[in-house]
Parts: C-alpha cells; structure tokens; sequence
C-alpha cells in the first residue's frame, strides 16, 4: 500500500496583502482585488468560494503571471514555496514555474486544448519542455498520466483531436496536462463547470487522489459551496475582490458569521430544502466604480448601519482557526481583533 505523504508546515504558496488594479485610461486606477492575503499549505487543498464577478480567478491568474495588459499588482506579494517573489519575477522566469512548480486548470478545457493538435502530443510538449525527456518518453509518460487520471484507451488516446473527446474526458486530459510535471501546487478554476453531476464527483475524486497520493496542493475555485464543502480544509468566501470570511471547511459551512456567506448557503437548493422556497441574495456585486470605503456587502445586508457604510471591517475572531471581516461580529466578540488574515 502506497504511503500517504504528511503534509509540511511550509506553504506552497502565500498572498500577502494582494492589491489588484484595473488602468483606466486616464481616470484614477480601479481596485479589482484588495488587500488579499491567504496561505496553502503542503498536501492542502484550499477553496474560494463567490459570485462571479467576486474577483477570485483574477487572482489565481495574479499567482502565475497570467494577468490582463489592463490589469496590474499594485501592492503586496506572492510566494512560492521557495520563498521567490512571483509577482516580482521576469517573464522567462515565472514561464519556468508555471506548469512546473505550479500549474492550472482552467474553467473550459475546449478552449484551453489546441484543437489543431492530438490531445498526447500536447500532453508529451509540455512534459519535454519542462523535463527535458525525449519523444518518446515524453509519450510514454503521458499514456501513465492519462492512465493515472482515469481516461479509457490511454494509448490510442494519444493520437485522438480534443473535439472527439466528452466534456468530462477533456477536464481529464487538462488534469493529466497540469499534474505531469508533478507540481507542489495545483490551481483549478471551476474545473467541473458544465459537466454533470457524476462527472463532477469523479473530477473531485480525482483531485482527492492526487492530493493524498501525490501530496499535490490544491487551491480550487468555485461558485458552488457544495462542491467546495465535499473536498476542502479550508475556504475563503470572497466578496467584490475581498476576503470577508476563512476559516476550516466544515466550520464555516456549518457556522457562517458573516452576512454574505450566511446569504450565500441559504441561496443553495438542498434535499433538505425540498418544497421550501430558496432566499436569494438580493442586489447584485458592486461594478467596481461603485466600490466605496465601507462594507462593499452593505447595500445588499439586511443587518447594516450607517457605520458598515462608513467604515470597513477588520477580521474578527469568529473561533479557532475561523475569522470574519463584520462590524456585527465585532460587537459580539467584545473586541478580539484578528490582525492579518
């Protein structure tokens, strides 16, 4: 039987303080992500969960260098486990990490596949640009990994196009793609988005695997509070590009304390649920033009005062391991402030 691997107490990446600016032309720079700060430890697997529009996959694409022309770090710094500044790191360098140390999978693979080249020689390039490997080597790690990652027929598989390949199969291929090179950190941006639910339960499986196997980090980004409550450690629950809530999966799934995540489990259709009407969040998430000094929840909070509107949250004790960004909690907590998050 395969020994697990025990997770170290060195992060395999780390945000501190993240502050994401979109360039106006010439009006005055706009925040998309601010202050974010976050951690993923060895063999952990992290989830960040929010409405679309939250800012989280602008994020995951700060880690490898992948932002937008429009887009820039205006502050704070990214790590990796070697303790290199990514964001500060030349674009020859951060290609040698990308895919090797840390890699990605992106939301649709259709448009991540090259459609012009086989699924395998796609897989095997990427191993040989990282390893160094011949062709033919390259090949035949490539059959493991498709084997490893559970896709039927792997060596006949080399030669097929991803347009002949199920939704569900092409996810695989971009699995066995980000993991050949056996990176520290796995990064997935709603990797089950239009697949169904069986499907959905095999990629999360999948994705179990390679963390208990291999020691694979995982930081998984989603909308679903579902899908991240049945595989993550931990979640973040980002808001209009801030962190407002973190702490262990089971714990603030089970016991929200800020408003929004409250807001966003009761919005979930559950078997338990069955004929009682869902409460949808009402308003939507701020453009980012409309994002104030204040609680960027506020206008959409039922439980807001004029000082939520005034003044931002610090992150406050909720328990062990578990803080909030809520003036509510502040008054609750008696004054026991996190500082850092």
């Amino acid at each position: 039987m395969k020994e697990l691997r025990r997770p170290s107490t060195m992060p395999v990446l780390e945000i501190r303080e993240l502050r994401l600016e979109l360039q106006n032309g010439r009006k005055r720079a706009l925040p998309v992500v601010e202050d974010v700060s976050l951690q993923v430890n060895d063999g952990e697997i992290v989830g960040i969960v929010g409405e679309s529009g939250c800012g989280k996959s602008i994020l995951s694409l700060s880690v490898l260098g992948l932002l937008p022309p429009a887009i820039r770090v205006a502050g704070g710094e990214i790590y990796n486990k070697a303790g290199q500044a990514l964001n500060r790191l030349g674009a020859p360098d951060i290609r040698r990490i990308r895919g090797k140390e840390i890699a990605m999978i992106f939301q649709d693979p259709m448009s991540s596949l090259n459609p012009s080249l086989t699924v395998g020689r796609q897989v095997a390039e990427a191993i040989r640009l990282h390893e160094g490997c011949s062709r033919r080597e390259a090949e035949e790690r490539t059959v493991a990994m498709f084997r490893k990652v559970g896709l039927p027929r792997p060596e006949s598989l080399l030669n097929e196009y991803p347009h002949r390949l199920s939704g569900g199969m092409r996810q695989r291929v971009m699995i066995a793609m980000a993991v050949s090179c056996r990176p520290q950190l796995l990064i997935a941006d709603e990797p089950t988005t239009a697949l169904d639910v069986t499907i959905q339960a095999q990629i999360l499986a999948l994705m179990r695997k390679l963390r208990d196997e291999d020691g694979t980090s995982i930081l998984l980004i989603s909308h679903d509070l579902g899908l991240i409550s049945g595989i993550c450690d931990r979640v973040l629950v980002m808001y209009a590009g801030r962190i407002v809530e973190q702490g262990p999966a089971a714990e603030v799934l089970r016991r929200p304390s800020h408003p929004y995540t409250s807001g966003l489990l009761a919005s979930i259709p559950l078997p338990s649920k069955k004929g009682s009407k869902l409460t949808p969040i009402t308003g939507h998430v701020p453009a980012l033009h409309e994002r104030g000094d204040g609680c960027l929840f506020a206008s959409r909070c039922d439980y807001a005062t004029e000082h939520c509107r005034r003044e931002a949250p610090a992150f406050w004790s909720a328990g062990v391991g578990h803080y909030a960004a809520c003036h509510l909690l502040a008054q609750e907590e008696g004054g026991k402030v996190y500082a850092g998050s």
